[in-house]
């Protein structure tokens, strides 16, 4: 049996030698090389050419690369086999660390004092809130989400979670459903999206969600980051939100088209701070040897976790 990786954009071959070190009993073969598919058992795949995953008659797994698996769903030919999501506490705190940094580049009024260095201006703000002063919202609240909220509690701000159906977290006001998506959004001064991306969460962050945001914050309005995928965001209505005010400023790691065309106004847009879908890299050592256990559970005749529901899309 062997272990299939199918990826675009990333250097496979580091990929293939820290599963081969950690599986050398297994077979790693890539997509696009000549391989047995009647072999395959495991695929590791991040965003594979669709279809590309057909005609593999022993397929007991598929593996995603990353936190993401909308990539997946989005193969209309993918096969039945159970899908297990990366969660990893690597690309956890990858992530945390990505929201908190920009959490406080808010709360300092980072990008203002750029601008200011630019013109060689000394000039600050003797009214600039504390961290307790600062509602953040965390639109999901999954590992991801969850492990974020604690950080930012850490550093002092107020936060509150959202999730479309309810959950219970200790010490988090949490809302839930369309319900609590008004009262969620009124209390919140920085939005921080992470929310998988599925039917229903599709275009979510639009111009009707963007101007339900708080406006009686210490920030001056609200702001928006988004590292959890590009599908959630329409990004017109953002750029419309910062234009017209709705929006005092925006972090994107995420695109409705990736790579960002080089023609998007979001590039130079004063405020809007682009990342290239690097908030939570996967780094081969850490996803690899996740994969690597799973497959050794498999093996063993243990069940497989991290299981994304289909139905769910998650």
């Amino acid at each position: 049996m062997s272990l299939l990786l199918a990826m675009t954009s990333w250097h496979v071959e580091d990929w293939r030698a820290r599963f081969q070190a950690l599986l050398p009993e297994m077979p790693i073969v890539v997509l696009g090389e000549p391989f047995d598919r009647r072999a395959v058992h495991y695929v590791a795949s991040w965003k594979h050419p669709a279809g590309s995953l057909t005609g593999l008659p022993n397929l007991a797994a598929i593996f995603s690369l990353g936190a993401g698996v909308d990539f997946l769903f989005a193969d209309d030919k993918l096969p039945a086999a159970p899908i297990a999501r990366a969660v990893d506490p690597d690309l956890t705190a990858r992530m945390s660390e990505y929201v908190v940094l920009h959490c406080l580049m808010y709360l300092r009024q980072q990008h203002r004092y750029d601008r200011q260095q630019a013109q060689a201006l000394w000039e600050d703000n003797r009214s600039e809130p504390a961290a307790g002063a600062i509602r953040v919202g965390t639109m999901g609240l999954g590992e991801l989400s969850k492990d974020a909220a604690r950080k930012l509690r850490v550093m002092g701000f107020d936060v509150a979670g959202w999730s479309r159906s309810p959950k219970a977290l200790d010490g988090l006001p949490s809302f839930s459903g369309e319900d609590g998506m008004k009262a969620f959004l009124a209390r919140t001064d920085i939005l921080v999206s992470l929310l998988p991306l599925t039917p229903e969460t599709r275009g979510l962050i639009n111009s009707e969600l963007l101007s339900g945001l708080a406006r009686d914050g210490r920030l001056g309005g609200p702001f928006l980051i988004n590292a959890g995928r590009g599908g959630l965001q329409v990004e017109a209505d953002i750029q419309a939100a910062l234009d017209a005010g709705t929006l005092k400023g925006a972090t994107l790691d995420v695109f409705e088209t990736e790579p960002l065309p080089s023609d998007s106004p979001l590039w130079l847009h004063p405020a809007v701070t682009v990342t290239p879908h690097n908030a939570a890299m996967s780094e081969p050592e850490a996803i690899a040897g996740l994969i690597a256990a799973q497959v050794r559970r498999l093996e063993a005749g243990e069940p497989l976790q991290n299981v994304v529901d289909p139905a769910r899309g998650y």
